[in-house]
């Protein structure tokens, strides 16, 4: 995401926790910033893109200390709508309009600025901020006030866990009975049943190559977003919980760093079957 800022034009200042990022970055010109308030410091837009809430929560002191007045804030992370809505408060109290931009379309849709970004805050700031989401996306929606953004995430999450259970299901069905998986994945991908999760990830999946694009134990953190906002609104999803579960299992076995389309791999075992080797 930050080397297509950088090619469409942005002047950028980079901070990270792993250096190899910021100096893979630095060479493709970016400058280097110590910390999260010097990265701030003289910025229009200051973007995070952490793996959690208390990962967000923790850089946003410095941010607000190296922020002027009117710089836009845009939390990239996918977090608690909850935590989305606070922080976008305590910013704007100190005259720092946010936006809550969580990401869909995996490391593919980053790399090839094809991400779908769905923004909650407001108009005004959202079409500030546009010409930049424009650099890193194709699909690009306003979804309402503060959180809102994060609720949508939450949403898209749920669909994509119900998308790789599919997918798994289907995978250890075709495997037991004998089946070509190459053809399987062929026949299904003409129908109803195709998606992008059988489109993208199902070819890896058929060949063993779980290399993560989007790790387990982070889709396991989005599931639960999920439910603790369903909770809250009285809403059920007996699927999402189910598919976290699975996550967790995973997760015990230690292999919460494996793409979320290993969950093929749990369904394979159950059904006695060998993991596929890549």
């Amino acid at each position: 995401m930050a080397h297509n800022l950088l090619k469409a034009g942005f002047e950028l200042k980079v901070h990270n926790r792993s250096q190899a990022a910021v100096d893979e970055l630095v060479a493709a010109g970016a400058a280097r910033a110590a910390s999260p308030a010097e990265c701030a410091s003289g910025a229009e837009v200051v973007i995070t893109m952490l793996p959690d809430g208390p990962d967000v929560e923790s850089v946003m002191p410095g941010i607000l200390e190296g922020a002027s007045a009117g710089t836009i804030l845009v939390d990239m992370s996918t977090i608690s709508p909850v935590t989305a809505k606070r922080l976008a408060a305590e910013a704007e109290a100190r005259g720092l309009p946010m936006l809550d931009a969580p990401v869909s379309g995996g490391e593919a849709g980053a790399i090839n600025a094809q991400l779908s970004i769905m923004v909650g805050g407001s108009r005004e700031t959202f079409e500030k901020v546009l010409p930049v989401f424009q650099a890193l996306g194709t699909k690009i929606t306003l979804m309402g006030e503060a959180g809102a953004g994060q609720m949508t995430k939450a949403c898209n999450q749920v669909m994509v866990a119900i998308n790789y259970l599919a997918m798994a299901e289907a995978l250890a069905l075709g495997a037991k009975s004998g089946m070509d998986l190459e053809l399987l994945h062929q026949a299904l991908a003409g129908g109803l049943a195709n998606s992008a999760v059988w489109e993208r990830r199902g070819p890896l999946a058929i060949k063993g190559d779980y290399k993560a694009g989007f790790r387990i134990r982070l889709h396991h953190k989005d599931l639960t977003i999920a439910l603790d906002a369903a909770k809250e609104l009285g809403v059920a999803l007996p699927g999402t919980a189910q598919v976290r579960e699975f996550y967790r299992a995973m997760m015990n076995m230690g292999e919460g760093e494996l793409d979320h389309s290993a969950l093929a791999l749990l369904l394979r075992r159950w059904a006695g079957l060998a993991d596929p080797t890549p």
